[in-house]
């Protein structure tokens, strides 16, 4: 009965500290909630509508004319929480949540950048906005590009921030890291190409591949916060996430294909550059009819967070000009 009984109470005690753990991962997730996250920028607030046959979550404030704005790998609509009201005291500034992203729905099929530029054509049709300045960083610069080459009419400006569209030059990425060269070998666009197994390897681990990324792809890797990093890992940790941001990849070789066809496109194109300037001055020669680019230095690839008052003023200053 005595050793009946240290059981019974080694079971208490076991349980009493799953529960508390329980509770506090509750707590965490609801901090990260895109209601909670929006009381840290006043005079935004959060919307959802469907469109393409599609839920897509968005984040809206500020006056003036419309910035679209699209956030990229492995990142969410936070993305761009540092320059949003910088931007919005001149602009309407509405930042998506693209397919597969955050709380927008991680749908089967349909991860084209054609077809992302798509559900973003009809939110901007839902929302009335008319011609829209529109920009991305890494993922959501490819739609950005996509949306601008197949909606010229509804593009008054287009924002390229670290990242050109895909184009057949990826398939010469060498599948080893070059020995003595001076770059972050870019393994992960191999690795999120195969399908089912990184959600079985990573669920409820993204935050080894977050923190490795924020840890080689920044200058000043304290430019994101724990707190960023938490967020991001939140939105990343299940299955259904993992899936959805790797059909982003998965998509590249249509991607490529899909490009082939594009015209250069005629608006005003400006490209930022931190990393990844050399690749925006070699891409936009041969996509873009009239365009400027700038560099933020010293900054890795996540411009946003390294570098957030001169990437917005080199933004307000184009869509000035």
């Amino acid at each position: 009965m005595k050793y009946t009984s240290h059981l019974s109470l080694a079971k208490i005690v076991f349980n009493f500290a799953i529960n508390k753990s329980r509770i506090k991962h509750k707590e965490m997730d609801i901090a990260y909630t895109d209601e909670a996250l929006i009381k840290h920028l006043p005079g935004f607030s959060n919307h959802y509508t469907t469109v393409n046959g599609h839920t897509l979550h968005y984040v809206m404030g500020g006056q003036g004319t419309p910035l679209l704005l699209i956030p990229g790998y492995p990142e969410t609509w936070w993305a761009y929480h540092k320059v949003m009201p910088l931007l919005a005291k001149h602009h309407q500034v509405i930042v998506v949540d693209i397919r597969g992203m955050g709380s927008s729905a991680k749908a089967p099929d349909g991860y084209t950048k054609k077809n992302m530029a798509k559900d973003l054509f009809e939110l901007v049709e839902v929302l009335n906005l008319g011609k829209v300045a529109i920009g991305g960083h890494d993922i959501g610069a490819h739609v950005a590009f996509s949306f601008a080459a197949n909606y010229p009419t509804a593009t008054a400006k287009l924002l390229l921030l670290d990242t050109p569209h895909p184009d057949a030059g990826m398939y010469q990425l060498p599948m080893l890291p070059i020995l003595g060269a001076n770059y972050v070998y870019p393994w992960w666009l191999a690795f999120n190409q195969v399908k089912d197994l990184p959600e079985q390897l990573l669920e409820g681990r993204m935050d080894i591949v977050i923190d490795w990324l924020y840890q080689y792809l920044l200058v000043e890797p304290t430019a994101v916060s724990p707190f960023d990093k938490a967020i991001f890992t939140a939105a990343y940790n299940s299955k259904e996430s993992i899936r959805a941001a790797n059909a982003w990849y998965q998509a590249f070789p249509q991607d490529i294909e899909d490009a082939k066809s594009y015209a250069k496109v005629a608006m005003p194109v400006l490209g930022i550059g931190g990393s990844g300037y050399a690749l925006l001055e070699a891409s936009l020669p041969h996509t873009a009819l009239d365009f400027r680019l700038e560099k933020v230095e010293p900054c890795g690839h996540f411009l946003l967070a390294e570098k957030p008052t001169e990437t917005a003023q080199f933004i307000l200053n184009f869509l000035a000009g």
